[in-house]
């Protein structure tokens, strides 16, 4: 039976069990899509109260790590599901509505990290890496022009093949075949001209204006493990965020 570690008195309590929750869902104990234990369980387990419980998987559950199904459980938040599309991939129409989309993958390659990259994935400069490039298509229209890096030690294997025959979202496959969930992401935003290459892949004269959205996205103990680099085409779309 599990206890509340002493060194983390200085905690809220709840605090204390969700580290120990995030601790668990780290180490694979609950798998995404599987349900975890009910909140007495844990209770028990963890010799608190089911209040103080409920307010830990209240707070993951806000941060999309678990998921509550009324009358079912809570269950590991996992991007197979539909709504986790859309979590990261913040495009709308004009009206707000979410849009379906198709991935075309133009190449996948094993390289050395570029300077930049290493750092935002804390490597060293030449280490392993997998890049990927892929258009996002809406409508069979090119929209976004995507240059993604992986962490070549966490992706071994990992091909332009592979990629393409997976039937699901690409972090899917990263959560499934890699046992690498992105959990959050930091992303920095603004506009800029498109260059010949991008504009030849988005169908559009260069110079055209386009979002430059650069991300970093993290698995659990803020580890970064991809570096993206996104030029978005926004004539009929809207990049849309939540705040608060």
């Amino acid at each position: 039976m599990s206890e509340v570690p002493a060194l983390a008195t200085f905690q809220p309590l709840y605090q204390q069990i969700k580290t120990l929750l995030m601790q668990s869902l780290e180490s694979g104990e609950w798998k995404p899509g599987e349900m975890i234990p009910a909140e007495t369980e844990l209770a028990l387990r963890f010799k608190v109260s089911q209040g103080t419980v409920r307010k830990a998987i209240d707070e993951l559950s806000a941060e999309n790590l678990l998921i509550r199904r009324q009358g079912k459980g809570t269950f590991v938040a996992s991007h197979q599901e539909p709504r986790s599309a859309f979590r990261f991939l913040r495009l709308t129409d004009d009206h707000g509505a979410a849009i379906v989309y198709q991935s075309q993958f133009l190449e996948c390659r094993r390289l050395r990290a570029p300077a930049d990259v290493a750092k935002w994935l804390e490597l060293k400069t030449g280490d392993a890496a997998i890049m990927i490039r892929r258009l996002l298509l809406i409508g069979g229209s090119p929209v976004v022009l995507d240059e993604i890096w992986l962490p070549g030690t966490l992706f071994r294997g990992l091909t332009a093949e592979k990629l393409a025959d997976y039937k699901g979202p690409m972090y899917g496959l990263f959560e499934s075949e890699y046992g690498t969930r992105m959990i959050r992401a930091d992303e920095r935003i603004k506009a800029v001209a498109a260059d010949e290459e991008a504009a030849r892949w988005l169908k559009v004269n260069p110079g055209t204006p386009l979002l430059s959205v650069e991300r970093v996205s993290f698995t659990y103990q803020d580890k970064p493990v991809e570096v993206r680099k996104g030029r978005y085409l926004t004539t009929q779309w809207h990049y849309h965020n939540e705040l608060g």
